[in-house]
């Protein structure tokens, strides 16, 4: 039941839970001056056209591929609706949910009817999730790349780099997010692909019901 439960979370709960694992001492580190990116002006124009393009999006659906780290692929459908709410709905036969609201994201696996809370705030997609987007103060970007006509950009929490890090792929003609990939403390990388975007589309509020657990 264990290496069952451990595949399945491997696969999903890597994306959030892990960014908590980094014990107390990486929740005490801040991000060094040396391991800030340093920018360029056209690469701080970027950031800045990145963060107005980010703030005007309030909802959005996409399919999405997971990646994870051991090269398993798993697909699904991605509801966001900012600020605060997420959910990550896998296509069978996988039984895994995520669900971001009230300030959590909550991972539940229904085969095993097995549930985990994990605060917002320590994970790599609330960067994404708050009410206004920020590559600055409480964010630190370490690295910045643009060239064939991509824009990647990796950031941290300024506080607890330790926790791990999200790298954000945009496409530059349309700027657009395209994927992001998360890095978890212990090196774990986990990569979700959008596809057939949608802005601005409806969303009732029982998409974001958290899950319960018994």
């Amino acid at each position: 039941m264990r290496s069952l439960l451990t595949s399945r979370r491997l696969a999903a709960v890597a994306l959030f839970s892990a960014f908590v694992c980094a014990g107390e001492m990486a929740a005490n580190v801040e991000v060094r001056a040396a391991d800030r990116e340093v920018l360029r002006p056209v690469d701080k124009g970027w950031l800045g056209r990145i963060e107005d393009q980010l703030n005007t999006v309030e909802t959005l659906k996409a399919h999405f591929r997971q990646i994870a780290p051991d090269g398993k692929e798993t697909t699904g459908t991605l509801w966001l609706s900012r600020p605060g709410r997420m959910r990550f709905e896998y296509d069978s036969p996988s039984p895994l949910l995520l669900v971001a609201n009230d300030g959590k994201f909550v991972f539940q696996d229904r085969q095993l009817d097995q549930t985990t809370e994990i605060p917002l705030e320590r994970t790599p997609l609330g960067l994404l999730l708050g009410a206004h987007v920020a590559f600055s103060g409480n964010v630190s970007v370490t690295s910045f790349d643009h060239k064939d006509g991509d824009i990647l950009v990796t950031a941290v929490r300024t506080a607890s780099p330790g926790d791990g890090s999200l790298t954000l792929r945009f496409s530059e003609k349309p700027l657009a997010l395209m994927s992001w990939t998360v890095v978890d403390a212990q090196g774990h990388r986990t990569e979700v692909v959008l596809s057939d975007i949608q802005y601005g589309v409806r969303m009732p509020d029982s998409l974001f019901k958290l899950p319960q657990g018994d």
